[in-house]
């Protein structure tokens, strides 16, 4: 039995997230379908983590068992033919028998993107979250820097996650400007709660329109409280950009 590592980048616009679900389109359930006809195997695929509906992904990693001979390259191409354009597998390789995509991973890197000007996008409306008051760049940095480090993320979870703990240690946090009003924050975590990130953009959001200061996201982040952090960012302004093993 070969274990296969898949990388995979998909544009979550159309989709009810990565897992299989009873009713609905998702990535895996689309993957694992054109799976099937290539291999005549009912694969499963174990992917790095799940994304949330309208979620996108630069650098999603499954796994799977199969008995298949085929080779890395052809499985790749043969996918690639049968899957629609908004999912494209980057890479397939042979892994070690021992590889697990989700319990392996050392951490994950997320990327949020916000459109900030008076002017919507027509073709970043899917990709971007569209803020037109003008965002205060410095007050939001400040603030960002109080994420790093191991913390209780209660005040950034959705109610009634299922999880034992809500500690989780954050390596990365930053902002970085692109072009034509658009922000990119990015967040390296070994492990993150379900929207947390958008939990968080959502509250650095409201920094950044002057509501509350740096200090206060950091008492709404020590209080361990949902109800006095900002909105939930919208999903599709999200995007899982890599896995680190």
């Amino acid at each position: 039995m070969r274990n296969i590592k898949l990388l995979i980048e998909y544009d979550g616009t159309k989709y009810l997230g990565w897992q299989v679900q009873k009713k609905g389109l998702t990535i895996q359930g689309v993957i694992e379908e054109k799976l099937k006809i290539l291999t005549g195997e009912g694969i499963r695929l174990t992917g790095s983590g799940r994304t949330d509906a309208g979620v996108h992904a630069f650098g999603q990693v499954a796994h799977f068992k199969t008995n298949s001979d085929i080779t890395p390259q052809s499985l790749q191409r043969a996918l690639n033919g049968l899957l629609p354009p908004d999912i494209v597998i980057k890479g397939v390789m042979e892994a070690r028998e021992d590889f697990h995509a989700r319990k392996q991973a050392r951490s994950k890197t997320y990327e949020y993107r916000i459109l900030n000007g008076p002017i919507r996008s027509a073709f970043l409306r899917g990709y971007a979250w569209h803020i037109p008051q003008k965002l205060d760049w410095e007050e939001m940095k400040r603030a960002t820097r109080k994420l790093i480090g191991e913390h209780d993320f209660s005040s950034f979870r959705s109610t009634g996650t299922p999880t034992k703990t809500a500690v989780r240690e954050v390596f990365r946090a930053e902002w970085k400007k692109g072009g034509d009003g658009l922000m990119h924050f990015e967040i390296e975590a070994a492990g993150f709660l379900k929207q947390m990130v958008r939990a968080i953009v959502g509250t650095l959001a409201e920094v950044g329109k002057g509501k509350i200061g740096a200090e206060e996201f950091e008492r709404i982040l020590e209080s361990k409280n949902r109800e006095k952090a900002g909105p939930t960012a919208p999903a599709l302004g999200l995007f899982l950009k890599e896995v680190k093993y």
